[in-house]
């Protein structure tokens, strides 16, 4: 759970409800560090807007690179994402 107040999939408008599923993970839901955005939906779009673009948009780094230098980072940072 994050430790910053955030709405919950079950109570977001129908707007926020839509941006929930565009996000959603594996799990269904979205990840803790984009629901922490749902008090200003248009920074969860942004946000997402921007992850997405550095994983998949044009790069001479393969997706499993970014993966792994996303991996590398999180754990120097003692991040479990």
């Amino acid at each position: 759970m994050a430790h910053i107040r955030y709405i919950p999939v079950t109570e977001a408008e129908p707007r926020l409800a839509r941006l929930y599923a565009r996000c959603a993970g594996g799990a269904g839901e979205p990840d803790n560090i984009l629901r922490i955005h749902s008090l200003n939906p248009p920074s969860m779009r942004h946000h997402y807007d921007l992850y997405r673009h550095l994983m998949t948009g044009p790069s001479p780094l393969t997706r499993l690179q970014r993966e792994m230098i996303a991996v590398v980072v999180s754990v120097e940072n003692d991040c479990f994402y």
